[in-house]
């Protein structure tokens, strides 16, 4: 009688776990419906190890992201198609690209977004010009220059006679900004200027600080020496020069770049905006929009 009352028992705790794993396999999951965004890209550059590119839709006016992304050397992107909830993609108005760190775990953009469009029906044109800065305008056209000139090794106001070392974006008096109608830069963006030298085997561009207006002094000074500097873009390629740099000036190529202000840019080389560019002796010293990228930089997002 107790055999039987045990086997009767065991029977019943049997059945009540399939009836609770039938439960479960009837309840269904949920199941999100996604569309896909497509997104086309001309003119973007391989960011390196430390950043990436991250696509977000604004839904109800906040950023959602899409993903990330990597583009290599040829300016093919290692993914353009991405998965996203059909409610938002149907509901979203504008497509916006920006640069993140790698490792970044924040779930908002960073300042420095790259292009964005807006939807119009089922896609979105994208653009630098909200995002970066417009430097192709007709109204105010950009022109600029510059002079060789070294003051920061001048002692006493006495001329070293070694001015073929040093770039400065000044007039010929030193006295007034030579970048005229630069444009301005949205957030997350600098200036940066260069010069391009060669160490007999490679080239290399060698920093003159970032800024973000033609007057006033940039953010370093590397190579130049101890005196004041004008209050202007620039820089004396005296000190510090990596081995095979001479520092002199005299034919090369003076570069501003746009670098992105977010952390893991590499600062050792220029990004890959480069608009503004001119060749020592040439043009008198003239720089001039070299690289339109408000043309040659765009997408589209398609949903």
């Amino acid at each position: 009688m107790i055999k039987k009352m045990i086997f009767a028992s065991l029977a019943l705790g049997a059945l009540a776990t399939s009836c609770s794993s039938d439960d479960d396999a009837s309840t269904p999951a949920v199941v999100i419906p996604t569309s896909t965004l497509t997104l086309n890209f001309n003119g973007l550059g391989n960011l390196g190890d430390n950043l990436v590119y991250e696509g977000w839709i604004m839904v109800d006016g906040a950023p959602q992201t899409t993903g990330t992304f990597t583009v290599n050397d040829a300016g093919v992107a290692s993914k353009t198609t991405f998965d996203i909830p059909t409610e938002d993609l149907d509901a979203a108005t504008a497509f916006v690209l920006s640069l993140e760190p790698a490792s970044d775990s924040d779930p908002l953009p960073s300042a420095t977004k790259i292009l964005s469009g807006s939807f119009a029906a089922n896609a979105a044109s994208l653009v630098i010009n909200d995002q970066v800065g417009v430097f192709n305008s007709s109204t105010l056209p950009f022109s600029g220059s510059f002079i060789t000139s070294t003051p920061t090794d001048n002692a006493g106001g006495v001329n070293n006679g070694n001015d073929d070392m040093g770039v400065w974006f000044a007039d010929m008096s030193g006295t007034s900004a030579s970048l005229v109608n630069l444009p301005t830069l949205s957030a997350g963006w600098k200036y940066e200027g260069w010069v391009v030298f060669n160490n007999g085997t490679e080239d290399v561009p060698l920093s003159m600080g970032k800024f973000t207006s033609a007057s006033g002094v940039d953010s370093a000074s590397p190579y130049s020496g101890n005196e004041p500097a004008p209050a202007f873009p620039g820089e004396d390629f005296l000190s510090f020069l990596p081995a095979g740099i001479d520092g002199v000036v005299t034919g090369r190529p003076v570069v501003i770049s746009i670098e992105p202000d977010v952390e893991g840019t590499n600062d050792t080389t220029p990004f890959f905006f480069k608009p503004f560019s001119g060749r020592e002796g040439v043009d008198s010293n003239g720089v001039s929009l070299e690289a339109n990228i408000n043309a040659t930089v765009t997408g589209t997002a398609t949903r």
